[in-house]
């Protein structure tokens, strides 16, 4: 007789929640497969607060309770800090399930969205309309930064550089990188961290020589662009590429008065960390959650131009930096 009583009293609490409906803020405390993102329940709403405050609309179609794959999207791409506060302040974020009945089975069907599907990420205009064309299996930070990059672009918004960056070094097919040699990988990282298109560097050795490792994107600079600016500032004293990417980054290199040589991944070592982005060391910006595009522009400028480093940060960044 207890345990009737006890599942009617279950089936009484369900018929409960089923009459009060969804919550119209959805969390991760709710979901993991969400992320921390505030998401908003009542679609034509956000519609509404798009048209208001002239902001696209970033509709998630979500899985709840999902798959493992979609509580990882959940967990490493939508509680990214940076990725949720994007989300938060320069789109209006809304939430369909797409395993649920009712209003989110009629936006799957007006928007051909398949039920049980793995995660898709929408943007929309105030009325509804796609900005930028759907595209499937965008599973990850860079592929979502780029997309909300594209869609600002398209609105006429201008494009947070915090956003930027996640980018440019997450995921991203175009970022080679080369290791240079000079005096002090110290002075290395700050010189050639600033460079335009550099996305990230990190001090290392190689041969027991103090190098300098880049990444940067290539559609934004060349690998002899990037000699050219570090011989500028006595940081090319030697050239290396990796040799499996030798074939393809030497394909079209001709320089005169520089040898590019090649190197095994096993003769590079990564210098400590104390010897890492030595210039932004001991400063208020080490209490930041920084990317390592953030960490090499500010130790870039720390030292030389102040008035650069607040444009790389995030508002909620800035404003806890200022606590």
């Amino acid at each position: 007789m207890k345990m009737k009583k006890h599942i009617k009293d279950i089936s009484l609490l369900f018929l409960v929640i089923l009459s009060l409906g969804f919550p119209d803020i959805v969390t991760a405390e709710d979901n993991i497969e969400v992320g921390l993102v505030n998401w908003n329940r009542n679609f034509e709403e956000s519609l509404e607060q798009s048209k208001k405050g002239n902001k696209p609309v970033l509709a998630l179609f979500q899985e709840v309770p999902g798959c493992a794959g979609c509580q990882a999207f959940g967990r490493d791409v939508l509680s990214h800090p940076l990725i949720v506060e994007a989300i938060e302040s320069e789109f209006i974020p809304v939430l369909v399930y797409n395993n649920r009945s009712g209003e989110d089975a009629r936006l799957l069907r007006k928007y051909n969205e398949p039920a049980w599907n793995f995660q898709v990420i929408r943007f929309l205009d105030s009325s509804g309309k796609d900005i930028i064309p759907r595209r499937d299996r965008v599973w990850t930070i860079g592929d979502v930064a780029r997309r909300m990059c594209r869609t600002l672009g398209k609105v006429g918004k201008d494009i947070p550089l915090y956003l930027y960056g996640l980018a440019l070094e997450y995921n991203n097919p175009h970022l080679q990188q080369v290791v240079l040699v000079m005096n002090c990988f110290w002075q290395g990282e700050m010189k050639l961290g600033g460079i335009n298109g550099v996305v990230k560097t990190e001090a290392g050795f190689l041969r027991h020589q103090e190098v300098t490792r880049v990444w940067y994107d290539e559609t934004l600079i060349s690998l002899m662009d990037i000699i050219r600016e570090a011989s500028k500032v006595q940081c090319a004293d030697r050239v290396y590429v990796e040799k499996k990417d030798a074939g393809k980054t030497l394909k079209n290199i001709k320089h005169s008065s520089l040898k590019i040589e090649t190197f095994d991944v096993d003769e590079y070592r990564k210098a400590p960390v104390s010897d890492q982005k030595k210039q932004v060391q001991g400063s208020a910006f080490m209490n930041l959650d920084l990317t390592q595009f953030q960490m090499t522009k500010l130790n870039a400028f720390i030292r030389i131009d102040t008035g650069k480093l607040g444009k790389y940060l995030s508002p909620r960044q800035k404003a806890q930096l200022e606590k």
